[in-house]
């Protein structure tokens, strides 16, 4: 399984962890996708606690984290 960790604005209806199997995911922009997640909404991509791309390979065991773009002042 991998664990998807999702902040802020991405958790409106998904909540805040997802879990899902590792051989339906091949990448961390698959997920994305399965998640209809816009990839524009996605501003940063962690896996293992480590900035990626979205093309990068997940595998079981995977944490993958994914967080909006934050505004403020």
């Amino acid at each position: 399984m991998i664990e998807v960790r999702l902040f802020a604005t991405l958790r409106e209806g998904r909540g805040k962890v997802q879990m899902l199997p590792a051989a339906d995911f091949p990448d961390a922009g698959s997920i994305v996708a399965h998640l209809g997640i816009p990839a524009e909404e996605v501003a940063i991509l962690l896996i293992n606690g480590f900035h990626r791309k979205p093309g990068d390979a997940v595998k079981a065991g995977d944490v993958v984290a994914l967080f909006p773009p934050v505004g403020g002042g």
